[in-house]
């Protein structure tokens, strides 16, 4: 009895040493994680599996070793000597699973995919790009056509959030056929007003306004973006030849489209924002 309550002992106490061990890692490693390349990644994922065959091997036979022998009722005189050794024992257990499961929730923890930032989202779906235009017309304002326009400019409030992370890393530009220069005032208040100029990526002279949709077609030529993004599907086209990437913003995925062309219903769920 007094070897097999020792050797239980000993597997209790390394039980908590490898879930004290596991905390500590983990801990070291998430804070680590991100300037780790891919050898360093395999090297702790291995060593993480170990562990957990480790653990397993040491639970095992932990098993058989709790079983107690049967024993004949004890005499009424030693009742209360039998609960007070039931009620010794007990902690034991409950304090092991406890132990047992606090260390499979680390591991667990630490086998979690980390979520991109969106950011890092932009980053990864512009492919690097450093340079981008933009129509403003039914991407970044509720409004579909230079005639609304004359009535009234609004920034749709879901794009603002993608708008700002693409200003952070790209050379943007913002353009828009206009019937008068009213148009032109509204839309930069309406601009000013949501804040987009307030990040510092975007000025006022990098919003640029034409009166035909070939002049808009001219800007990007002359401008040379990485990507352009635009709602007519006859700009899309003709730009194709000539811009890296294109963006075409609508609802339909058209039949036929060029290689370097995507499609997506807005802005932002085309970097998974919706």
């Amino acid at each position: 009895m007094a070897a097999e309550s020792s050797k239980e002992e000993l597997v209790r106490l390394i039980k908590k040493f490898g879930a004290y061990l596991t905390v500590k890692m983990s801990n070291l490693f998430s804070i680590s994680l991100r300037n780790l390349d891919s050898r360093s990644v395999g090297a702790l994922a291995g060593f993480a599996v170990a562990m957990i065959f480790t653990w397993r091997l040491l639970r095992s036979p932990s098993g058989p070793q709790r079983r107690q022998p049967k024993r004949q009722a004890p005499a009424p005189s030693s009742s209360g000597v039998s609960s007070q050794s039931t009620t010794t024992l007990a902690p034991s257990g409950v304090c092991s699973s406890s132990e047992d499961s606090r260390a499979q929730n680390v591991i667990d923890e630490f086998f979690q995919p980390v979520k991109p930032t969106l950011g890092q989202i932009v980053r990864q779906k512009l492919s690097e790009g450093r340079k981008v235009t933009c129509r403003l017309l039914g991407v970044i304002l509720e409004e579909s056509s230079p005639e609304e326009l004359q009535k009234q400019a609004t920034v749709r409030s879901s794009v603002l959030e993608v708008l700002l992370e693409i200003t952070k890393f790209c050379d943007l530009y913002l353009m828009e056929r206009v019937l008068d220069d009213e148009s032109e005032r509204k839309v930069l208040l309406a601009l000013e007003d949501a804040g987009v100029f307030t990040s510092g990526g975007l000025v006022k002279d990098k919003v640029l306004f034409c009166s035909t949709e070939n002049g808009r077609s001219s800007f990007v030529r002359q401008l040379e973006p990485d990507w352009h993004i635009d709602t007519n599907p006859e700009v899309v086209s003709q730009l194709a030849r000539f811009i890296k990437y294109q963006l075409h913003i609508s609802p339909f995925r058209p039949e036929r489209t060029a290689s370097n062309v995507f499609t997506a219903p807005s802005l932002e769920q085309f970097f998974g924002c919706v």
